[in-house]
């Protein structure tokens, strides 16, 4: 497992069907964490997908970042994170967004 935070490279971009495997654990005394899924390197870059577990909320938070907005928020149900625990995510890439 890669420490965070971590930055990969997608050189081909996200087409629909792809599918990432996102592992780590939750760090112990977190209340909150997320993974970005950034467009480009640049500093203000959008985010295609913002994935925020909230174990201070018993939810995940979806959105996205277009042109320095943040997007409606989309919340899961529930919470299957817990701190101090591994975790595994797999994201599936649909012509509509992402799957969880």
């Amino acid at each position: 497992m890669t420490n965070v935070p971590h930055k990969t490279s997608l050189p081909e971009g996200i087409r629909a069907g792809n599918v990432m495997r996102i592992r780590g654990i939750v760090p112990d005394k977190a209340s909150r964490f997320y993974v970005n899924l950034l467009c480009s390197d640049e500093k203000d870059s959008e985010a295609a997908l913002h994935f925020n577990p909230r174990l201070d909320e018993s939810t995940v938070v979806f959105n996205s970042l277009e042109r320095g907005t943040w997007g409606t928020e989309e919340r899961g149900k529930g919470i299957p994170f817990q701190g101090g625990q591994p975790f595994e995510v797999l994201l599936i890439a649909t012509q509509d967004g992402f799957k969880f």
